[in-house]
């Protein structure tokens, strides 16, 4: 891991600060962009509104074993913020009588919350399809974690990892020193006990552009991705998701640091694209924070907008009905999940 990058609140950095991002990108008028809404109006898509619940995304914690440099969640080996047992038995109980086939494990590294294992052995005896979000090192990172590949086959998780291209350089300079050997040592591991391989036991890779730029054409990039780790290194795997960088926390800081700000904003955009704004991901999926609070998505969390308050704003009063009626919150970084062929936590959505 590089120790050059630390996240934004051990560093004390304004960005730190929720409500700082969100006047940022809220001031859409000093970036010389419209303004999302009425980009969502002229389409007659304002209100928002969700269509179904499919899919359940749970921060089981901020802690993680990596700080890659464009991370939206600010995550780290310093963030403590982790899920407790209790909150997540509410989420158990919020997820029997939900609708949601899958329910998303991320975070942070959500392997290190002390009770993930538990939590993903109680969520598949609801019958439900799990994904966790691995970043692969993980499961070098402690002896306590070599055997996760073994506990992902047991409960047919579906292994989604990101490896932000097929070499080291331009790898380890988004993640952090080293980490695209030990990706690739990981991806071994998995494809040694069949995932990749095997039809029920799935393993995707998500990448997501190393700077200032949309992801080139999904399709494309997992067959280069394909060819070049079979041909290298004789690694399979399933899918792979290209991932729009959304400009929140590090990656935020980036466009500041770099003065790429209003060229990116102004770049999403003159991508609009109104099909991909139809399949935004907040539209079927229900994302619940560490802390069992309620978003419209995985960013908005970051950005602390809580759902709309006329519908439940905690997992502990979780009422599916309500929150199929509610407007979904939408800010100026919305502009990077409608962009180009659009993207969400499964790739392109458009």
């Amino acid at each position: 891991m590089s120790v050059a990058v630390k996240s934004l609140r051990r560093r004390k950095h304004e960005l730190a600060l929720a409500n700082r991002q969100v006047a940022i990108l809220s001031d859409h008028t000093s970036l010389g962009i419209p303004a999302f809404e009425e980009k969502l109006k002229q389409i007659e898509l304002l209100p928002l509104k969700p269509v179904k619940t499919e899919i359940f995304q749970v921060n089981l914690g901020k802690m993680c074993n990596q700080v890659c440099k464009h991370c939206h969640v600010d995550a780290g080996p310093d963030r403590k913020e982790i899920m407790t047992k209790e909150v997540m038995g509410e989420c158990l109980i919020a997820i029997a009588s939900s609708s949601a086939h899958t329910v998303d494990m991320t975070g942070g590294a959500p392997e290190m919350n002390p009770n993930f294992r538990w939590f993903v052995e109680k969520v598949t005896k609801l019958g439900k399809k799990v994904i966790v979000r691995c970043n692969l090192t993980i499961i070098l990172a402690n002896p306590a974690y070599n055997d996760l590949p073994a506990f992902f086959k047991e409960h047919r998780v579906n292994v989604v990892s990101s490896l932000p291209y097929f070499n080291a350089r331009r790898t380890d300079s988004q993640r952090g020193e080293g980490v695209f050997e030990k990706s690739i040592k990981a991806l071994k591991m998995l494809n040694d006990i069949g995932y990749g391989l095997e039809e029920d036991l799935k393993l995707d890779l998500v990448y997501n552009p190393a700077g200032a730029f949309l992801p080139g054409d999904q399709s494309e990039l997992e067959a280069e991705f394909k060819q070049r780790l079979r041909d290298k290194y004789s690694i399979e795997f399933n899918d792979l998701y290209a991932i729009t960088n959304i400009p929140v926390s590090r990656f935020l800081e980036y466009l500041q640091n770099t003065q790429h700000l209003e060229s990116y904003m102004a770049e999403l955009v003159n991508n609009f694209n109104s099909a991909a704004a139809m399949g935004v991901m907040c539209r079927n999926t229900i994302s619940v924070g560490w802390n069992g609070y309620l978003y419209d998505c995985d960013f908005n969390q970051m950005l602390e907008l809580k759902v709309d308050q006329k519908a439940p704003q905690h997992i502990s009063t979780y009422n599916e009905e309500l929150l199929l009626g509610r407007a979904i919150k939408v800010n100026q970084h919305c502009f990077g999940c409608t962009a180009g062929a659009g993207s969400s936590c499964g790739g392109a959505t458009a």
